[in-house]
């Protein structure tokens, strides 16, 4: 199959609008001709003042001829910005439909696709380079179907007054083509491709960094303690000072060519002139050294539009990349479950298909059960919360909710069957009722308000100058972790999901806020299926069943008591948690 070109890829996203783009050629075309009238105007110019020399005043038709070459100019002017507002509107909507798409599909793709890019990439990737197409087609693709028609022209111009001096004036073009080639060729394009990927990197790392901020505050760190960033930071400056390098001699000879024109022009005005000097070979002389500065200017157009395309062909591949990934797949039939138990069958799941973060994990939560996940970091307990919640499927294996596949259960249908409160709940900027109304767009003034209260959020909304009605980052007013945490949990609350999950909910609140959250989650969990993942192992004594993650796998599961009778992993677990929960509470004993 014929690969499409970046243009008719382009065009997809265009509309109606192509022909804009279109006509922005036409007129673009059109408007470098009328540039070129205005030098016929001034060898007119030029041959009348050398034929009556030195009776100047006798040429009677300068100053008509330089009127009507600054109409043209002025012709020119108004003809391009024409070719420009046309193709800026089809510009404007091809960049705003491929951003649409993106985020359409983004929002469809499950979020070990999302995880595996990075938000700083994916960002980019939907601003950045959606914002290179439109440059290209509002500006480059214009410019350059000028670029072509202004050579044309020019190469009329240079043989129609005097074809020795035109063909000395194309020796430098020549050359200058010859090494712009060289430096957008395909060796070019891999260094472009190079070039995105390191800044797609420094992206990622910098957003990594900056949410990583308090911790380099709290612990007194600098820039230094964040490896990966300095290192993306590092391999930028290497890559750009070695591609500077490589570039600087083509560079060097292809400016010196463009602009060494003037040497062939006088190099031929010596040769031409040996047998004498006569009015015509000085005028046109004269003529194409005005003229001859109109070449390297359009070269350098040229060799920009290039590098521009080279860019676009970047931007479109990794758009292409981004929306070439799979979404989750939907279930035609709005299938619902019988009840709300769940099962995990052999399921396992890699990130990038080597190591593996769930392996072979199987268990069953009957409807009403509260069970923890615990162990160390990176054992897979956020990822069995997010199989169960089909935020991505397992590679192998399958989950069950009420003996139903997952898969086969509508997206909108299993998200309105579960609820989430993460360890670092965010709200959005809007007032503490859109906030918590999030979860049920139709709900009643009465029932958020309600579900404020079972949250433990009265304390919240009374110190709020306008209540409920509040705007949250907005003239000073910000909430604590742990207010936001409790605000997350009234949207729960509000939701009512039968399926809980709730990821170290406590984890970021302070010992006033996390009495309330508990009594809050106390609440929240009556009568639901409950997914807690927790450090803080006082919290889970009274669930059904504890699941201890090792590398991806159960190592033990069981009640508190009977994990502590086996005398085990989580054995050790509980004893570590409790000496260190003694030296705290010493600590402050002391203080």
């Amino acid at each position: 199959m014929k690969k499409q070109s970046n243009l008719s890829r382009l065009m997809e996203y265009a509309e109606k609008h192509k022909i804009l783009t279109y006509l922005s050629w036409v007129l673009s075309v059109t408007s470098a001709l009328l540039a070129l009238v205005p030098f016929g105007y001034i060898w007119l110019i030029i041959h009348d003042i050398l034929e009556v020399s030195p009776e100047f005043p006798q040429a009677g038709n300068v100053t008509r001829y330089g009127w009507s070459a600054v109409l043209f100019a002025v012709i020119s002017v108004v003809v391009y910005i024409s070719a420009l507002m046309c193709s800026h509107i089809s510009a404007f909507r091809v960049a705003a439909n491929i951003r649409k798409e993106l985020m359409r599909h983004i929002t469809t793709l499950p979020l070990g696709v999302t995880e595996k890019y990075g938000s700083g990439k994916l960002r980019r990737i939907v601003n950045s380079s959606s914002a290179a197409t439109e440059t290209y087609l509002a500006h480059r693709l214009p410019d350059k179907a000028g670029a072509i028609a202004t050579p044309i022209g020019l190469l009329f111009l240079l043989l129609a007054f005097d074809w020795r001096l035109g063909l000395l004036s194309l020796v430098p073009v020549a050359l200058g083509f010859l090494i712009m080639m060289k430096m957008t060729g395909k060796d070019m394009a891999q260094r472009m491709e190079q070039y995105q990927n390191s800044l797609s990197d420094m992206s990622n790392e910098a957003v990594e960094y900056v949410r990583g901020i308090p911790v380099v505050k709290t612990f007194g760190q600098t820039i230094f303690s964040f490896k990966r960033f300095k290192d993306s930071i590092d391999n930028y400056e290497k890559w750009v000072i070695a591609y500077t390098k490589a570039l600087r001699l083509p560079m060097m000879f292809y400016t010196t060519a463009i602009n060494g024109v003037f040497a062939f022009l006088i190099a031929g005005g010596i040769l031409f002139t040996r047998g004498g000097v006569t009015n015509e070979l000085l005028l046109n002389l004269i003529f194409y050294i005005v003229i001859t500065p109109v070449i390297g200017t359009t070269l350098t157009k040229i060799m920009f539009m290039s590098e521009d395309a080279l860019i676009v062909s970047d931007a479109i591949n990794r758009i292409d990349e981004v929306l070439y990934e799979k979404p989750l797949s939907e279930s035609p039939v709005n299938n619902i479950p019988s009840d709300y138990s769940i099962a995990l069958e052999h399921v396992t799941y890699s990130y990038d298909g080597e190591k593996k973060a769930l392996n072979d994990v199987s268990m069953r939560i009957k409807q009403g059960e509260t069970i923890a996940l615990v162990g160390a970091s990176g054992g897979g307990k956020t990822t069995l919360a997010n199989i169960v919640t089909r935020f991505f499927d397992p590679v192998e294996g399958r989950v069950l909710i009420g003996n139903m596949d997952i898969r086969d259960i509508p997206k909108e249908t299993l998200m309105n069957k579960v609820s989430f409160v993460f360890q670092n709940s965010r709200l959005i900027k809007a007032s503490i009722l859109e906030n918590v109304r999030l979860a049920k767009p139709g709900a009643t003034r009465e029932e958020i308000t309600h579900a404020l209260k079972a949250a433990q959020c009265l304390d919240i909304i009374e110190k709020l100058p306008n209540g409920i009605d509040t705007v949250v980052g907005t003239n000073g007013v910000y909430l604590s972790g742990g207010e936001q945490q409790r605000i997350a949990i009234a949207r729960a609350i509000l939701k009512n999901a039968p399926i809980l999950i709730l990821d170290e909910a406590t984890a970021f609140a302070d010992p006033d806020n996390e009495v309330l959250i508990q009594q809050a989650l106390s609440a929240l969990s009556k009568g639901k299926t409950v997914i807690m993942i927790a450090h803080r192992l006082s919290s889970i004594t009274d669930t059904d069943c504890i699941y201890v993650l090792q590398d991806g796998k159960i190592a033990e599961s069981g009640t508190h008591s009977k994990l502590i009778e086996r005398n085990g992993i989580f054995t050790r677990m509980w004893k570590n948690y409790s000496e260190a929960a003694e030296w705290r509470i010493a600590k402050e004993a002391k203080a």
